[in-house]
C-alpha cells in the first residue's frame, strides 16, 4: 500500500500541529497532495483507467477548497504550504 499509518504520521508530523492532530487544514492538504501525487502517476500509466481519473479530479476539488479556505482565514500560513508542497498558483 502506498499510505500506510506511519507515512500518515509523517505527513501531519510534518504539515501539521501533531501527528495526532488529523484534522488541521495544513495536515489535509499535504496528505491530499500526497495522493494527488500518486494518483497522477498511476492515471499516466492507465490511459484508460477513468475511474481512477474522476477520484482524482475529485481530490484535486476537495484540496482547492481547503486551501481557498486556508486562503480566507490565514493568508501567510496559505503562501508557506503551497511553497512548501511545491503547489504552483
Amino acid at each position: 500500500m502506498y499510505l500506510d499509518a506511519e507515512k500518515k504520521k509523517e505527513i501531519f508530523a510534518q504539515y501539521g500541529k501533531s501527528e495526532a492532530d488529523t484534522g488541521s487544514i495544513e495536515g489535509q492538504i499535504a496528505l491530499f497532495t500526497f495522493r494527488i501525487q500518486h494518483l497522477t502517476q498511476h492515471v499516466r500509466q492507465m490511459k484508460n483507467d477513468k475511474f481512477t481519473e474522476r477520484s482524482l479530479v475529485r481530490l484535486v476539488g476537495k484540496r482547492r477548497r481547503l486551501l481557498d479556505y486556508l486562503k480566507e482565514k490565514d493568508i501567510v500560513k496559505y503562501r508557506e504550504l503551497i511553497k512548501q508542497l511545491g503547489i504552483r498558483k
